[in-house]
């Protein structure tokens, strides 16, 4: 046999070997685009976001964008707590490449005091402390409610499911695979909330039978906003749904839960709620120094023009 003809076949194997691999390898890709299993739906998250100007807006927003960005059909609703929408929110949801919808709402003062309305702060006593405590985000979560129930009057496919979502915390993305299972409200443990290490539902025979939570623990829900979500179709069926300005701070998660759920209906999440998938965390506020009171003799250039 000619070496020609032994170089032929050589090639011929090699070739033959080639195509199988890239035939083997891509059999994967095949079964993704025709599995049905694989290609189940996924009912939508509405995670709704309040946030207000400060210094670590920005590093608070975009760790949080970047934890969303791995999280399929997700769409996020950030209102602003401002008279006008923001070039620093708005550019930073551009260049997320997430779905979103950027709202504002400027919370109101009252109009006598320097102190917010008897209907924003409450005045309450704490043990032997006495001090007052302002629900925020209150008119920013009902602006994004109002949105989202003319967004679902219209779309085709209403299914979803809401999540209230503070933009300093710290989400696993298991959280979000959770909460695709909610029926109607369902709940799970949050870490580092209320004084405690964890503060979550207590599960008996698979319902929710009490709560275990140290702060205010006689709220009807004494649970942390970033423990339930709701089934995004209850707030069509209940329009009167809503936050209020009339209740004291901690009681902001009660006062939606009641419109749709008791304690014995809550859905608990998370392996019977063992799991903790969230966290309250809360970042530490910068401490910036002034160079003019400093008396440098070589001041740091000025800073203004640079979005931080």
């Amino acid at each position: 046999m000619s070496f020609v003809n032994i170089k032929k076949q050589y090639l011929a194997i090699g070739m033959l070997v080639f195509v199988i691999l890239f035939l083997f390898n891509t059999r994967p890709v095949f079964q993704c685009q025709f599995n049905p299993e694989q290609s189940s739906y996924l009912p939508t998250i509405y995670g709704i976001t309040p946030t207000y100007l400060r210094l670590a807006q920005k590093a608070d927003l975009t760790r949080l964008s970047q934890t969303l960005m791995l999280v399929k059909n997700f769409h996020w609703i950030i209102i602003e707590d401002s008279e006008e929408k923001t070039k620093l929110v708005a550019n930073l949801l551009k260049e997320s490449n997430l779905k979103y919808t950027h709202l504002n709402v400027k919370t109101q003062k009252s109009k006598h005091s320097t102190l917010l309305d008897i209907n924003v702060c409450v005045f309450q006593t704490v043990k032997f402390n006495t001090s007052w405590y302002c629900a925020s985000g209150v008119e920013q979560r009902n602006t994004a409610l109002d949105w989202l129930r003319t967004h679902l009057a219209t779309a085709e496919d209403k299914r979803g499911v809401v999540y209230f979502m503070d933009d300093d915390n710290t989400y696993s993305l298991k959280v979000f695979e959770e909460m695709r299972k909610v029926k109607k409200v369902g709940v799970w443990p949050v870490g580092i909330v209320g004084g405690m290490r964890v503060e979550m539902p207590v599960v008996t025979d698979g319902k929710v039978s009490g709560f275990n939570a140290w702060w205010k623990p006689f709220r009807p829900f004494p649970i942390d906003m970033a423990g339930f979500a709701i089934n995004a179709t209850m707030f069509l069926d209940h329009p009167e749904a809503k936050f209020s300005r009339k209740v004291q701070s901690g009681f902001q998660e009660s006062e939606i839960l009641k419109y749709f759920t008791t304690t014995d209906e809550l859905e608990p999440l998370a392996d019977n709620c063992t799991k903790v998938y969230v966290w309250h965390t809360r970042t530490q506020k910068p401490s910036i120094l002034n160079p003019k009171k400093l008396k440098l003799k070589h001041p740091p250039i000025p800073d203004d023009h640079i979005e931080v």
